[in-house]
């Protein structure tokens, strides 16, 4: 069996250059795309913002400090989501063999394509050269033998270019490079790895492995793998959603415990509108609520059946929010998220069966007048409520403010 050859695409600045391109004004300027209100995220940052520090996920302000003359997009989705698409296309066109990783990067298994395409690297010049020509965008492109690699080559030569990792310069490019480039290196595994005297890639490789599992466990001996530039990870070929959520963000903590539960309705009802759109059923249900000092916390239940009802889903999410609240503060996010999606439903029983098919019967009319009339043509009772004031931003507005998928 051939040695596995992976390729890590990756959108140069996605959003931003999607704007520049379509918004031939900005080109050249220091572009964020996001909310610039006092709440705003960014989501995406040109290079021309970057030279100034900007960078996604920053808060606006700071970027506003950080860059005066930055010019703020609010962007859309719609349109980002048909880029990527044919950007989707095109890798398509080498290898059926696509791990999505975002709207805006993949892993490409081309391991099979080179008899038909030239070398990895002949590859790589024709997927840039095919989204500059088709998508007037820029891409980076890493080739190596595993995923680790490919997308730690894919950020070596940005923005427009590509770099090749081979099993011969494994070594002389993970050597010096510090220990938080590894998979997983967060703040807890570096602060132990940094009392073991470890900085660099090469002193993490020369520990022995036991001393590491002694002090971090599995992930110890995880890490000592990487550190030789082993991922035996392979590329998996699965292009559905895995998770669906839908988060609000308000401009001024909000304190009003009825307009939260009505906006928890809205909530629930979107995300399963999309639930069904995917014809895809959930069994664990999230909220997600974020206080003004930016402290976030999530809870989550499992239920015994997958799902797709509106009503299972709202009962379930709303009893998880009833029990934090018994401890409420004010609120400056709150969101809703189904994960565990399956394609079919577990077997109900003959009284669930029953009560099943009446709530199906009134998300399916449901869904069919939001179809032909809009989302918030019918709604439940329970969500006329959701606030209107305090700045609520709706779906897309403020990257933090989207449905995900």
């Amino acid at each position: 069996m051939p040695p596995r050859t992976i390729l890590h695409i990756d959108m140069d600045a996605f959003f931003a250059s999607v704007e520049q391109r379509d918004h031939p004004e900005l080109q050249g300027k220091p572009v964020l795309v996001g909310g610039d209100g006092p709440r705003g995220v960014v989501a995406a940052a040109s290079y021309e913002a970057r030279i100034f520090g900007c960078h996604s996920a920053m808060p606006s302000s700071i970027a506003k400090r950080l860059c005066p003359n930055a010019i703020f997009v609010k962007g859309s989705h719609g349109v980002y989501s048909k880029v990527s698409k044919q950007v989707f296309e095109i890798l398509e066109r080498f290898s059926p063999a696509i791990q999505p990783i975002s709207v805006d990067e993949a892993f490409l298994d081309v391991t099979g394509s080179t008899h038909l395409f030239g070398s990895p690297t002949d590859i790589a010049i024709e997927i840039r050269r095919l989204v500059k020509h088709e998508l007037n965008l820029t891409c980076s492109v890493g080739i190596a033998p595993n995923k680790f690699l490919a997308k730690l080559a894919s950020d070596m030569n940005k923005p427009d270019g590509y770099t090749l990792i081979t099993k011969d310069t494994i070594a002389q490019i993970l050597d010096p490079l510090p220990v938080e480039v590894l998979i997983g290196v967060g703040p807890s595994a570096k602060s132990k790895l940094d009392r073991l005297g470890v900085r660099t890639v090469a002193q993490l490789k020369a520990l022995p492995v036991e001393t590491l599992r002694a002090k971090l466990g599995d992930f110890g001996a995880k890490l000592h793998q990487l550190a030789q530039g082993i991922d035996d990870r392979p590329v998996r070929i699965d292009r559905g959603a895995k998770s669906i959520s839908h988060e609000h963000t308000f401009e001024t903590d909000l304190d009003n415990l009825e307009e939260l539960h009505a906006l928890l309705t809205r909530q629930c009802q979107d995300v399963a509108s999309r639930l069904r759109k995917h014809t895809r059923y959930t069994k664990t249900i999230s909220i997600k609520v974020r206080f003004g000092d930016f402290e976030t916390i999530t809870r989550s239940t499992t239920l015994t059946n997958q799902t797709d009802e509106t009503k299972v889903i709202h009962e379930a999410a709303k009893a998880l929010f009833d029990q934090w609240a018994k401890t409420f503060r004010p609120v400056r996010l709150l969101g809703v998220g189904l994960s565990q999606l399956t394609e079919s439903p577990a077997e109900a029983g003959l009284f669930d069966a029953q009560s099943n098919d009446k709530n199906r019967a009134v998300d399916r009319a449901t869904d069919a007048i939001a179809t032909k009339f809009g989302k918030h043509a019918l709604t439940r009772a329970s969500s006329l409520k959701a606030p209107t004031q305090h700045g609520l931003h709706g779906p897309g507005s403020n990257p933090e403010d989207r449905p995900t998928e």
